[in-house]
């Protein structure tokens, strides 16, 4: 008896032990890894509570440290709620056409500053459409450059707290910063006549113009300048 006591003991008391030290590796592992992918000054789910201590506002779980909540993000309960959240996002997110361009190689380019621009609110007279006309000056943009535009989610952009309730229309071209302009997320009526963009290689403007759909309902109406703003009343551009 004294045999088999002291034997199990022996089993059981290594038996935890390396189970422990398992999982202590495997949370250093995935702290590493997180460490390379995740940045947790952007990172919109990381809070600091008022007891010192850290909570994921996704998966609703209190941390003691960073290195708990870096491990936790790449486990199965976290990424499956990211998941969901992305889905969810998608069917929350009104169709908005984005452009078709032919795939050009990535060129690194120092960039020289933001471009002018002007935001001209319209209404058609027939329907009562709200619409925006875009008008970006690039008179130093890089030959054989065109300009881009494309709208970006709340939920994709890390300068704002997201609201569904809110798109972001950005414009592009080498060598200027990319600018962003903040939009109500209401679907966009599709129509030829009501959706375009132009670049006007002589004047070096791009025209973007689209109109959102009459049957919109329950979506922010525009009552000032469609522009990020920032607390000094300028507006606030983001660099991607």
């Amino acid at each position: 008896m004294d045999f088999q006591n002291r034997a199990g003991g022996k089993t059981g008391g290594g038996g935890v032990a390396s189970f422990s030290d398992a999982n202590a590796d495997r949370r250093e592992r995935l702290r590493q890894l997180a460490l390379e992918t995740i940045d947790l000054n952007k990172d919109p789910y990381f809070m600091k509570n008022h007891l010192g201590g850290y909570e994921c506002k996704l998966c609703l779980t209190l941390h003691t440290n960073e290195g708990s909540y870096l491990a936790h993000t790449q486990g199965k309960k976290h990424q499956q709620n990211l998941a969901r959240r992305a889905a969810k996002d998608a069917s929350d997110q009104p169709y908005f056409p984005i452009p078709q361009h032919q795939k050009v190689e990535t060129k690194k380019f120092v960039k020289i500053g933001r471009p002018g621009y002007k935001v001209t609110k319209e209404r058609d007279p027939n329907t009562g459409q709200q619409a925006l006309l875009f008008q970006i000056d690039y008179p130093e943009i890089t030959p054989g450059v065109v300009p881009r535009h494309r709208v970006m989610s709340a939920y994709e952009q890390k300068v704002q707290q997201p609201d569904k309730a809110w798109q972001y229309l950005l414009f592009a071209a080498e060598p200027y910063e990319t600018i962003s302009f903040k939009i109500p997320s209401r679907e966009a009526d599709k129509s030829e006549d009501k959706f375009w963009s132009y670049w006007n290689k002589e004047t070096k403007q791009y025209f973007m113009q689209f109109a959102f759909r009459a049957d919109n309902h329950g979506a922010p109406q525009m009552g000032g300048p469609a522009l990020v703003m920032a607390g000094s009343g300028r507006p606030m551009f983001f660099n991607y």
